[in-house]
């Protein structure tokens, strides 16, 4: 089912074929027209539920359309890390970057296995450098990382000597004990764990008792007296510039652990042995998670996605930046263009580096020490040694201050770009359009594992979060469609980037079509046509074509029908409640009565939550009031429907067709219909519960009204 393509000496490219699913998605698309078609000969028969239809549905068809683009040619790169030149001064440096923001939903202890568990990889130790950021300013987190650092020094020799596959120490250590039944292993395996138990227990005592003010001294006086959210520049990492300035970066959360020891070799592979570097701007890892809930019900896997949508385009211009998991060329993130691309003068100059000290200053800021370093890496020439650079620590600590920035070409011209709440898919939007392709590294096992939300609220935060921060792009000067026009954003890449920033527009058709059948049987008429007529074969054969489609996807992947099931339910709920959401939190923006904000997510290493998992909980926040307002319109359309309450129609009454899918809508919010009568946090609170029930009262009254005032 796959065949090779030019392959280069550390990788292959794989191009993989999937005839059936293109079969689908060729069906798919010609009944979606056939059905506008419908629609547009027939709309002078119906009223304003058909239009309403219409409109949705033409809607659905461009989503389609451009999901089909997406995944219409899946390639794959098959990595050969043992080919790599195993002397060790002949491997490049990488500069490692993990980040954190809040102690409290992110644990210390998560983010110490993450950087053990990277300290502890199979490249050698002389060309990694770990720097951790902490927008919290937190002395515990700080605490954490200094007592991790001694733990390393002994985990990493160990993991090494016995080749032990999970190097983030907790998950290591939770699983059962290995079969090595050597003395030596076993001596060693219980002292190890007797070290992590006494580390995971300092960290703990340190969370649970804060850091006390007899600690904050030496090392943690610039701890003391600080705000979270407004604090001076901290340097205890240094900064990675000034520091070792290494050719290749990578970035992960704080919760994403190695999974594979080798993914830095895996990485390298795609990262040096392309012919031409302009095909490798990015090297992306797809993002996993550990301890998944059984058929995934709250639908944040992403297996599926990753499968087909995510293959698909890397055959276009190369995946997405996702934020984390990510090797970048310094270079690429510091504004390099690829060589043979001639977008701007400017641009190019970065790459040979001759803009002049007055340019340099102006887009790197007023470092003449960073500025140096800067050039160096954009010129690709060696790391610059930090010993010779007069008064580091000082020119760090500038550097690193948020007022830095200010007037710079920073988070627009270089570095992550701003402006956007998932910053990093605009990051790489960038990258794409100044002519950069990137490629996929999933090797086996996976390279990087997560902690996914596992519970209702959080999840739909994170949806939220997402839908915001994509609608911004899509608004903004720096959306995919002028990158095209006047960029070197190749066009299919732009509809890859469509088919995820539209998340947060799709919500609004997605709401309409969820009462239009509850609208149909309050004023008794209809947007399906009858039964016995003919063109009802297109709605049935659109959706079982949809339905096995969809089905056969899960289970070519491995999952089960309950999962598919969870999935399909999960992104009607994202989409009618959080996604809408992130779209009212854009409009408020535009209006300048408020501005976004970036919500961390909850991260939670053990998988005990009380019994939470895989039971929906609801909390006061209004993010639920459109998912219970959808169910309660569908009740109340249930009883003015077979309670006769109906408007008296003539020809063009509401049928069978209604029925079926208000009770399809039903059946897909049925965590909500659970949260009705739930008590606790498994219950829906009384407040959104009245909240909704007003907007529904509201919505019959006005339908109703106008409705007779037609008649």
């Amino acid at each position: 089912m796959a065949n090779a393509i030019s392959p280069p000496n550390l990788y292959d490219k794989v191009a993989l074929k999937y005839p059936i699913h293109r079969a689908f998605d060729i069906t798919i698309l010609v009944l979606l027209i056939s059905l506008l078609v419908y629609r547009l000969l027939y709309i002078r028969n119906h009223g304003f539920a058909w239009l309403l239809a219409l409109l949705c549905e033409s809607c659905f068809t461009f989503t389609w359309v451009v999901t089909v683009s997406s995944k219409w040619n899946p390639v794959e790169y098959k990595t050969y890390p043992e080919r790599l030149s195993q002397k060790k001064q002949e491997l490049p440096p990488v500069d490692i970057f993990v980040t954190t923001a809040d102690p409290v939903l992110e644990p210390p202890i998560l983010t110490v296995n993450t950087v053990i568990s990277l300290l502890a990889v199979d490249y050698p130790a002389d060309k990694l450098a770990c720097y951790v950021s902490d927008d919290g300013c937190s002395p515990t987190t700080y605490y954490s990382l200094v007592e991790a650092s001694k733990f390393a020094k002994l985990w990493a020799p160990f993991c090494k000597k016995h080749n032990i596959q999970a190097r983030a120490p907790f998950r290591y250590f939770s699983s059962e004990v290995p079969l090595n039944n050597s003395s030596e292993f076993q001596q060693e395996y219980n002292k190890m764990k007797d070290e992590y138990e006494e580390l995971a227990s300092k960290i703990n005592d340190a969370v649970e008792k804060s850091i006390d003010g007899n600690i904050l001294s030496g090392d943690f006086a610039a701890f003391s007296n600080i705000e979270r959210k407004n604090h001076p520049t901290i340097i205890k990492t240094r900064v990675s510039g000034m520091m070792t300035n290494a050719p290749f970066m990578l970035n992960l959360d704080c919760d994403m652990f190695v999974n594979n020891p080798k993914i830095v070799r895996h990485a390298m592979c795609l990262l040096l042995g392309s012919r031409d570097e302009r095909e490798s701007g990015f090297v992306q890892c797809p993002q996993y998670f550990y301890d998944g809930l059984k058929d995934d019900p709250f639908g944040n896997q992403f297996e599926v996605l990753h499968k087909y949508i995510g293959s698909g385009i890397v055959g276009i211009q190369g995946p997405f930046y996702g934020g984390t998991g990510c090797f970048h060329r310094r270079k690429v993130i510091y504004g390099s263009c690829p060589r043979d691309v001639g977008i701007q003068a400017k641009s190019l100059t970065y790459v040979h580096g001759d803009l002049t000290e007055k340019e340099q200053l102006k887009i790197f800021g007023n470092s003449k020490e960073f500025v140096r370093s800067a050039a160096q890496a954009l010129q690709g020439k060696a790391n610059m040694s930090p010993q010779i650079l007069p008064n580091l620590i000082e020119a760090a600590h500038r550097i690193a201050g948020c007022g830095y920035e200010y007037g710079t070409g920073w988070g627009k011209e270089v570095g992550w770009q701003y402006g956007s709440a998932t910053e990093d898919i605009l990051t790489g939007l960038k990258i794409h359009a100044r002519g950069w392709r990137s490629v996929l590294c999933s090797p086996d096992p996976r390279a990087f594992l997560g902690c996914a939300p596992r519970v209702g609220p959080i999840s739909m935060t994170q949806q939220k979060r997402w839908a915001t921060g994509l609608l911004e792009i899509l608004i903004s000067e720096r959306n995919p469609i002028i990158a095209t026009l006047t960029a070197r954003l190749q066009f299919r890449q732009c509809l890859a980037y469509l088919w995820i920033l539209i998340w947060g527009l799709r919500s609004i058709p997605e709401i309409c079509y969820a009462v239009l059948p509850a609208y149909c049987i309050i004023t008794n008429s209809s947007f399906l046509p009858k039964p016995y007529e003919p063109a009802m074969y297109i709605h049935v054969a659109l959706f079982l074509s949809y339905v096995i489609y969809s089905l056969l996807e899960y289970l070519e992947t491995g999952l089960s029908i309950r999962a598919w099931w969870n999935n399909q339910r999960m992104a009607r709920m994202n989409a009618t409640n959080a996604w809408f959401f992130g779209v009212i939190s854009v409009f408020l923006k535009i209006l300048r009565i408020s501005g976004t904000v970036f919500e961390v997510t909850q991260k939670d290493q053990s998988s005990d939550n009380g019994g939470d998992e895989g039971r929906f909980t609801f909390d006061a926040s209004p993010i639920f009031v459109p998912g219970t307002t959808i169910l309660l319109l569908q009740l109340t359309a249930f009883v003015m429907g077979f309670g006769g309450m109906q408007l008296p129609s003539v020809d063009d009454a509401s049928g069978l067709g209604e029925i079926l899918c208000s009770v399809l809508v039903v059946i897909c919010f049925w965590p909500f219909v659970k949260g009705l009568f739930g008590k606790g946090k498994y219950g829906i609170p009384l407040s959104t519960i009245c909240k909704s029930s007003l907007l529904s009262l509201s919505f019959v009254y006005l339908v109703t009204s106008s409705s007779i005032g037609q008649l």
